[in-house]
């Protein structure tokens, strides 16, 4: 499966962190109505059966947009819902036995931090890869800062599509501009605006200049 470097330019990941007054679901039907290009489903807390229950409302609302629908870290999930893909984490399963069992057509996403773990996810099979964090990100506080050198060798050293993620926001997308990538990836700056629909808009413009760049 080869997937569209297109699907890349604003990925949108969820988080229930920010679930107001809208529902999870109305949140990404805005980012979907703002340019958002992807959605993933990532649920750390939710019950098999309530997660299971969210996947396929989400996977029916971007069938309607045409919008990939990728699940976290949760190959069953993917497969019972029909999901578009699958995204996996350095601690989670090997891109090859993530493949055997979700089958070829289903898109792989594979985070990577370094460009041996990003040539040796592109030879396990993954479809595309997520490298961050590129900037300081209050979602994994944890999570180390990949340098924008690193980034560009990532992107240099692959043939797949590469997503950047991490405390990206408009101050700082254009920072990322020559690096290579095919897009960024957001959580915070999407869904904590109190007008998602127009934040993606800004978002999209600015990923499309930057990725021009």
């Amino acid at each position: 499966m080869k997937c569209d470097k297109n699907a890349m330019l604003l990925y949108a990941v969820t988080d229930r962190a920010w679930v107001g007054k809208r529902t999870l679901c109305e949140q990404v039907e805005c980012a979907i109505r703002g340019g958002a290009t992807c959605i993933q489903l990532r649920e750390k807390e939710l019950g098999s059966d309530e997660f299971l229950e969210e996947a396929f409302q989400l996977k029916k609302l971007c069938e309607k947009y045409h919008v990939p629908f990728i699940v976290n870290d949760n190959p069953e999930v993917a497969v019972k819902c029909g999901a578009d893909g699958i995204h996996v984490g350095q601690q989670d399963m090997n891109a090859r036995d993530v493949r055997r069992l979700v089958g070829d057509k289903m898109i792989i996403g594979v985070s990577v931090q370094t460009v041996e773990q990003a040539i040796e996810a592109e030879r396990a099979g993954a479809d595309y890869l997520g490298v961050g964090a590129v900037f300081p990100t209050a979602t994994k506080p944890d999570a180390s800062e990949v340098s924008y050198e690193t980034l560009r060798s990532i992107c240099e050293a692959v043939s797949i599509p590469v997503v950047a993620i991490g405390g990206i926001n408009k101050g700082n997308i254009l920072e990322l501009s020559g690096s290579g990538i095919d897009g960024i990836a957001l959580v915070s700056a999407i869904f904590t605006a109190d007008d998602i629909t127009e934040e993606c808009r800004e978002l999209r413009s600015l990923s499309e200049k930057m990725v021009k760049s």
